[in-house]
C-alpha cells in the first residue's frame, strides 16, 4: 500500500483527462480520414503529425446555409498551412458546433496529394419548422404569442429557439394572473418534408392567481396587532383608528403599487395579480410614497410573496419608515444670467418646506416650467444643475444648488427625416426653430404641436433631437417624422323604398395643384403640398341629392400661413315623383363660398381670424314646407371668425384649449325698404307666442298680410356663436374635457321677423344630415334629433360639456379612446324666454376610432333626464352614432 500527494494526484488525473481527449479526437479524426482514397490518406501518421497546404475546402449536406459563409466561419483557408493531425481543424470544428445550428458536424479529407489537402466539411443541419401548432391556447392568444415569438415556417429549430419561446409564452400569461402555467414543447418529425419538424406548444394555463392580501410591517409593529380589546374599544378603532404614530395607513400605501393590487369586487381596471416586473417597480412606488411626505430614509427591510392556495397568494412588507426631513436652506453657485432671488420663485421650495427629492428634480429639469426650462429657452443648451447637501442638521437639510451655465447655442441646421410622401417645405414652413436664432425649447415644443396639427404625420411619433456641438457652440436639430395616412373615403349604400340610397365621400388632405400637369406625380393623385381637395355625392333616388367641392390652400402665396378656401354645392329635394307630373314638387339650392384667414401674432400667435363670403340660392317650386311655396331667396352673407387654438394635439388632446367667436350677417335690406314692410298687430303676436306649431303655422298672420316672395326674395339676420374648449391632464393619459357653446340668431328690426334661416337644431347625435335649408344642428346626447327645438330650429340655445377621456390605442393605424359624459343646454324661441340654467340634463358613455381612411367615428349612449320639447315623459336612453371631428 502506498500514498500519493495532493499535487502528484491532480498532474496524474490532469495527464489522463489530456489523453483521454486526445485518444477522442484521434478516434474522430481517424473516422472521418478513413471514407476515402485510402492509399493517400494512409500517408497520414497520427503519432508523427505532418504539415499540409490547404488546397481547397468543400462543403456538403446543407441545404439553407451559403457554402462561402461557411468557409470563412470555418477559421481555414485555402492555402493555409497546417498540421494534420492538429488543433487548427479541431478548433473549426469548435466553431460550428459552437453556432448552435447543426446536430453533426464532420470534417474528412477529400484527397492528398503531396503536402496539398484537399477538405471537406459535412454538416448536418438541425430540423426547421414546417408547423407550429398551439394546445390550451385560444385563438386570439395565439395570434398574440405568434407575434412574439416571431416562429415562422422554415424557421432553424434549435434548443435555444425552444427555450426562448417557451418564457414568452409562460410571460404572457403570468401577465393575465396565470402564475402557475405551465408550457411543454413537443417536436414530431413531419413526414411530408424532409429534415422538418412540427412544434406543437401545450399549454397548462391552471387556475388564475390572485392577490388576497398585502399587509405592511411598519417599525416592527403590525398595525393591525394593536389592542382592541372589548367592544367599545374595537368600535373607538373603527372611528378613529390608532396610527397616528404611521406616515401612512395600509389602504394608502396599497394605492401607492399601481399595477400591484389585491382582490377586489371592484377590480375592474386593476385587476388583481402578480407580475414579478411590475411587482419590482411597486416597491419604489412605495419608497417614493414616503420620499414624497420627506421620508427619504424610509426603507422596505423585507418583503415576501407567499402562496395562500393555488388560487391566492399573499405580499408582506417590513418597513422601516425612518424620520421627516425638511429644507432648511437653499443656496446658488455659479448663476451668472438670473440673481438668486429669480431661481428661487422659479423653484417654488422655500425654508420649512418637507424635503421631497422627487419634487426637487422635477422643479430642476422635468416639469414644463421647471429651472432648466428657463435656461434652455434662452439658448443655454449645455445648462446643467446639480443638487448637493451641504450639511444635516437633526431633521433639517442646508441645500446648495450648483449651475453651469455654459455657453448660448445658436441653431445651425434643421434635419427633417422620415417624410416620405409630404414636401419638406410643408413641414419646414410649420417650424420656429430657425437657424441663426437662439436654441429655445419651448420653439421645440411649439414645432412639434404644429406638425401633429398638419395631420399628415402621426403626433406621436413627432421626435425632435438637438445634436450639439459644444465646440463650436452650435446645435443641430432633427425632426423624425413618421407619414400616417390621412386621405378619408366615404362610401355606402342600400335599397329602400323602390330606389338606390347611397353616398361618396372623397377628402385628399395632401393635395398638390402645382404637380397636375407632371403626370409622374399621380400616386393616383398628385400629393405632397399639403392642400386639401374634397368631394361628396348623395343620392336617395329622385328624392334628394347632393353634391359639393371644396379645395383648400393652407399657405396661399407660400410664404404666410394665409389660407384661401372655395367650395360649391348643389342640392334637389324633391317630393320624389317625375318632374313631368303636375303634383311634382322641388326644392333646387346652389351655394357657393370663398373664405380667407390668417394667423396672428396679437395677443399671440396661437390666435387666427377667418373671413368668409357666402351666396345661397333657393328656388321652389310647389313647396310646401317652407315659409315660401313658389319663387327664389337669395342668401348674401359675410362672417368673420376670432378663435384661439393650442391643443397639443388634433387626434387625443391632451391639454391646451380651443375657442371661437364667430358672426355672420347678410346685409340690411329692410333699412332700405321699410315701406314695403308690415306691422304686426298685438293680436298677431300674442297668437304667435302661444302657438306651439312649427314654422309655417305660427307665421299664418304673416302670410296672411304680406307677400312672403318679395319678403323673402333676400334674406336677412346676423347670426353670433360662442365656443370654449380646455383639456386638462388628470393622471397620465386621462384628460378632463369641458365646454361651453353658445348662439342666437338676430333681425335688423322688429317689423322684419326672425329669420327661417340658420336657426339651431338641438339635440340628438349632431349630424346635419342633408338639411332642407341652412340650419346648424347642435347635437345633445341623451335625447332624438331636434327634439328640443322647433322642427324648422330655434333662434336661441346654450349647451355645456364634461368629459372624461382615456385612450386605448394610440397606435398609427388608428386612435381609440373611451369617454364619460355629462351635457345640458336648450333652445329658445325669444330672448325673454332664455335661461342659461334651464337645461336638458343627460349622462353617459362613448367610444371613438379614428380610421385614417374613414375619419373620426364613434358610438355614444346617453340617458336624458328631462322631457324633450312638447313631450310628458323624460328622453330616457338613447344610442348615437358620431362622424367627424365635432367642435
Amino acid at each position: 500500500m502506498f500514498q500519493v500527494s495532493n499535487k502528484a494526484s491532480k498532474r496524474f488525473m490532469n495527464r489522463i483527462k489530456a489523453f483521454s481527449l486526445f485518444a477522442l479526437l484521434t478516434l474522430v479524426f481517424t473516422s472521418a480520414f478513413s471514407q476515402k482514397n485510402g492509399s493517400d490518406l494512409s500517408k497520414i501518421s497520427y503519432s508523427n503529425p505532418q504539415k499540409y497546404t490547404i488546397a481547397e475546402i468543400s462543403i456538403s449536406g446543407i441545404k439553407y446555409l451559403d457554402s462561402q459563409v461557411l468557409v470563412g466561419m470555418s477559421g481555414l483557408s485555402k492555402g493555409q498551412t497546417i498540421t494534420v493531425p492538429g488543433d487548427e481543424i479541431t478548433e473549426s470544428i469548435k466553431k460550428f458546433w459552437k453556432l448552435g445550428l447543426f446536430s453533426d458536424v464532420k470534417v474528412s479529407a477529400v484527397k492528398i496529394d503531396s503536402s496539398k489537402i484537399y477538405l471537406n466539411f459535412n454538416f448536418q443541419e438541425r430540423p426547421r419548422l414546417s408547423e407550429l401548432k398551439f394546445k390550451g391556447v385560444k385563438n386570439g392568444d395565439i395570434d398574440k404569442i405568434k407575434e412574439k415569438i416571431k416562429l415562422v415556417r422554415g424557421a432553424q429549430i434549435t434548443d435555444n429557439v425552444v427555450m426562448v419561446s417557451k418564457k414568452i409564452i409562460k410571460d404572457h400569461f403570468v401577465e393575465k394572473g396565470y402564475n402557475n402555467v405551465e408550457i411543454e414543447a413537443i417536436q414530431r418529425g413531419d413526414t411530408v418534408f424532409q429534415n422538418t419538424v412540427v412544434l406543437t406548444f401545450v399549454v397548462n394555463k391552471k387556475s388564475k392567481v390572485k392577490i388576497k392580501n398585502i399587509d405592511f410591517v411598519k417599525n416592527g409593529i403590525d398595525e393591525r396587532s394593536l389592542p382592541r380589546e372589548g367592544l367599545f374599544t374595537y368600535v373607538k378603532h373603527l372611528i378613529k383608528p390608532d396610527v397616528t404614530k404611521f406616515v401612512f395607513t395600509d389602504a394608502k400605501l396599497r394605492r401607492s403599487m399601481k399595477e400591484t393590487k389585491k382582490k377586489r369586487w371592484y377590480g375592474l381596471f386593476k385587476p388583481s395579480k402578480f407580475i414579478e416586473s411590475k411587482y419590482e417597480e411597486d416597491k419604489q412606488n412605495i419608497i417614493k410614497a414616503y420620499n414624497a411626505k420627506g421620508y427619504r430614509d424610509a426603507k422596505i427591510i423585507s418583503d415576501s410573496v407567499y402562496k395562500i392556495n393555488d388560487k391566492l397568494l399573499g405580499i408582506k412588507f417590513k418597513i422601516d419608515e425612518g424620520h421627516k426631513y425638511y429644507f432648511r436652506s437653499i443656496n446658488w453657485v455659479g448663476n451668472t444670467k438670473y440673481s438668486s432671488e429669480i431661481l428661487n420663485k422659479v423653484l417654488k421650495l422655500k425654508k420649512g418646506d418637507v424635503y421631497d427629492q422627487e419634487y426637487l428634480d422635477k422643479r430642476l429639469s422635468s416639469d414644463e416650467d421647471a429651472l432648466s426650462s428657463l435656461y434652455l429657452d434662452d439658448g443655454y443648451l449645455f445648462y446643467n444643475s446639480e443638487a448637493v447637501e451641504l450639511a444635516n442638521v437633526n431633521d433639517s437639510i442646508d441645500l446648495e444648488i450648483r449651475i453651469q451655465e455654459g455657453r448660448q447655442a445658436r441653431i445651425n441646421k434643421i434635419i427633417i427625416t422620415g417624410n416620405t410622401k409630404t414636401n419638406e417645405h410643408v413641414a419646414r414652413r410649420e417650424i420656429k426653430t430657425l437657424p441663426g436664432e437662439l436654441f429655445s425649447k419651448s420653439d421645440i415644443m411649439r414645432s412639434m404641436r404644429e406638425l401633429a396639427q398638419l395631420g399628415h404625420f402621426d403626433p406621436e411619433k413627432v421626435q425632435p433631437t438637438p445634436i450639439p456641438d459644444p465646440a463650436n457652440g452650435t446645435v443641430d436639430i432633427e425632426y423624425a417624422l413618421e407619414e400616417r395616412a390621412n386621405d378619408q373615403l366615404e362610401l355606402s349604400g342600400g335599397w329602400g323604398g323602390n330606389m338606390f340610397v347611397g353616398s361618396l365621400g372623397l377628402k385628399f388632405a395632401n393635395f398638390s395643384t402645382r404637380n397636375i400637369f407632371n403626370k409622374s406625380a399621380w400616386r393616383p393623385l398628385p400629393t405632397g403640398d399639403g392642400q386639401t381637395l374634397a368631394i361628396r355625392m348623395y343620392n336617395s333616388g329622385r328624392s334628394y341629392q347632393s353634391y359639393s367641392l371644396s379645395f383648400v390652400e393652407p399657405w396661399f402665396g407660400g410664404k404666410r400661413p394665409n389660407s384661401l378656401s372655395l367650395s360649391a354645392a348643389y342640392t334637389i329635394q324633391t317630393n320624389g315623383v317625375s318632374s313631368d307630373a303636375s303634383n311634382y314638387k322641388s326644392m333646387k339650392i346652389n351655394s357657393y363660398s370663398v373664405g380667407f384667414g390668417r394667423r396672428l401674432e396679437w395677443p399671440d400667435d396661437y390666435f387666427t381670424l377667418n373671413q368668409e363670403l357666402t351666396y345661397e340660392n333657393y328656388n321652389l317650386n310647389n313647396w310646401d314646407y317652407f315659409l315660401i311655396t313658389n319663387g327664389r331667396s337669395n342668401n348674401f352673407s359675410y362672417k368673420f371668425t376670432l378663435g384661439r387654438n393650442s391643443v397639443d394635439n388634433p387626434l387625443y388632446s391632451r391639454r391646451g384649449s380651443m375657442f371661437s367667436l364667430s358672426v355672420k350677417f347678410t346685409p340690411p335690406y329692410s333699412w332700405f325698404k321699410k315701406s314695403q314692410f308690415w306691422k304686426l298687430s298685438d293680436e298677431q303676436v300674442a297668437a304667435m307666442k302661444a302657438s306651439n306649431n312649427d314654422v309655417i303655422n305660427s307665421y299664418e298672420a304673416k302670410v296672411a298680410n304680406i307677400e312672403n316672395q318679395e319678403h323673402y326674395k333676400w334674406i336677412e339676420y346676423h347670426k353670433w356663436n360662442f365656443n370654449a374648449q380646455t383639456f386638462t391632464p388628470i393622471v397620465g393619459d386621462l384628460v378632463l374635457m369641458s365646454k361651453v357653446q353658445f348662439g342666437f340668431v338676430g333681425n335688423y328690426g322688429s317689423g322684419w321677423g326672425t329669420s327661417p334661416f340658420d336657426l339651431f337644431k338641438v339635440g340628438g347625435d349632431g349630424l346635419a344630415g342633408y338639411n332642407m335649408y341652412g340650419s346648424e344642428t347642435i347635437g345633445l346626447r341623451g335625447y332624438t334629433n331636434y327634439s328640443l327645438s322647433r322642427s324648422t330650429g330655434s333662434p336661441y340655445f346654450n349647451k355645456y360639456t364634461m368629459e372624461v377621456r382615456y385612450p386605448i390605442t394610440l397606435a398609427q393605424s388608428s386612435t381609440i379612446y373611451a369617454l364619460a359624459f355629462g351635457e345640458g343646454g336648450n333652445a329658445w324661441e325669444d330672448i325673454g324666454e332664455f335661461n342659461a340654467f334651464k337645461i336638458k340634463r343627460s349622462a353617459g358613455v362613448g367610444l371613438r376610432f379614428f380610421l385614417p381612411m374613414l375619419g373620426m367615428l364613434g358610438i355614444d349612449w346617453g340617458y336624458g333626464f328631462d322631457s324633450a320639447r312638447g313631450a310628458t315623459s323624460i328622453s330616457g336612453s338613447q344610442f348615437h352614432f358620431v362622424m367627424g371631428q365635432q367642435f
